[in-house]
C-alpha cells in the first residue's frame, strides 16, 4: 500500500510503500502493475514498516505508477541485488558522489553517517543536479548540511543563483585526506559521470579497492534469467548493482 507521496519536481516523486523486512541502500525492487508491466526501482529510503522509491516518470510502467497515490496499491517483489554495507565504511574518511537520481540509492548511506557522525572520520557528499529546479530531497540536504560536509552543485543556473555551479568532478581535486589509504569513495550516477569521477578520484591516489560504484543499467527481471543486464559473466541485477571498482573496471559493456 502507498503510505505517502512526496513531489520533488514535475517528473520525480517519492513513494513511501508499506513493507516489513530486511533491505539495504542500493538494493532494488521490481514494481509492477498488471497489464502495464514492471520496472526495477532502487530503494531511496528505509524506515520502520516502509521503504521509499524515488521514481522518474519516463515510461509506460512509471507513468501508470504516477496515477496511483496514497491508499492505492501496486505490486512489489524484492529486494534484489546487493547493496551498500555501511559497516565497510565505518571508521573511514567517507566521500559520496552522486548525480541526479543517483542520489536515491545512496540516500540511506548519507543519512546514516549524517545521523552517526562519530562512526566515520568525516563524511563528504558531492551531489550534482541539472539545475536548481531539479534538486531532489531538499529537506534531507538541509539536514545533511548541518551534520556533514555537503557540496550541492548544479550544471547550470540563473545569474542570481548563489550556490556551487559545475560538474561534480570540479570539486574532487580540492578534497584532502588525513590518510588516503583509509578512505571510502562511493560513486553513483550516469555511466559517463562515473567514468570521469573515478578518473579524478584516482588522481588523488585513492586505491581502487576503496572505491564502490553502482551500475544500474538494463536491469529487467531482477533474477539473472533474462540476460538483459549481462556484462561478460556478470549479471548486474544479481552480482550488482553495487560493485567494488576492482571488479567493476573489468565490466566492459
Amino acid at each position: 500500500m502507498i503510505l505517502d507521496v512526496k513531489k520533488h519536481t514535475d517528473l520525480e516523486y517519492t513513494f513511501r510503500m508499506e513493507y516489513q523486512g530486511e533491505v539495504k541502500p542500493g538494493q532494488f525492487f521490481e514494481l509492477s502493475i498488471p497489464k502495464f508491466g514492471e520496472a526495477p526501482i532502487s530503494v531511496s529510503g528505509i524506515g520502520d514498516g516502509y521503504v521509499e522509491f524515488t521514481i522518474r516518470r519516463v515510461g509506460k510502467v512509471t507513468n501508470e505508477i504516477f496515477e496511483n497515490y496514497v491508499g492505492d496499491r501496486f505490486f512489489m517483489r524484492g529486494p534484489y541485488g546487493n547493496g551498500f554495507d555501511v559497516n565497510l565504511y565505518k571508521g573511514k574518511e567517507v566521500v559520496i558522489i552522486a548525480g541526479g537520481t543517483g542520489v536515491s540509492p545512496v540516500r540511506g548511506v548519507i543519512d546514516y553517517f549524517a545521523k552517526h557522525t562519530d562512526e566515520a572520520v568525516n563524511t563528504t557528499v558531492i551531489a550534482g543536479f541539472k539545475s536548481p529546479k531539479d534538486v531532489l530531497f531538499r529537506d534531507d540536504f538541509a539536514f545533511w548540511k548541518e551534520q556533514i560536509n555537503v557540496i550541492q552543485t548544479v550544471d547550470g543556473a540563473p545569474e542570481d543563483y548563489e550556490g556551487p555551479v559545475g560538474m561534480v568532478t570540479k570539486y574532487i581535486p580540492d578534497l584532502t585526506f588525513t590518510d588516503v589509504s583509509n578512505t571510502a569513495f562511493i560513486c553513483v550516477g550516469p555511466p559517463v559521470m562515473i567514468r570521469f569521477t573515478v578518473m579524478e578520484i584516482q588522481k588523488l591516489g585513492v586505491p581502487e579497492e576503496n572505491i564502490w560504484v553502482s551500475y544500474e543499467r538494463k536491469m529487467c527481471c531482477g533474477l539473472g534469467k533474462c540476460g538483459h543486464c549481462r556484462i561478460g559473466d556478470k549479471y548486474v541485477c544479481v552480482d550488482g548493482p553495487v560493485f567494488s571498482y576492482v571488479e567493476a573496471k573489468e565490466l566492459i559493456d
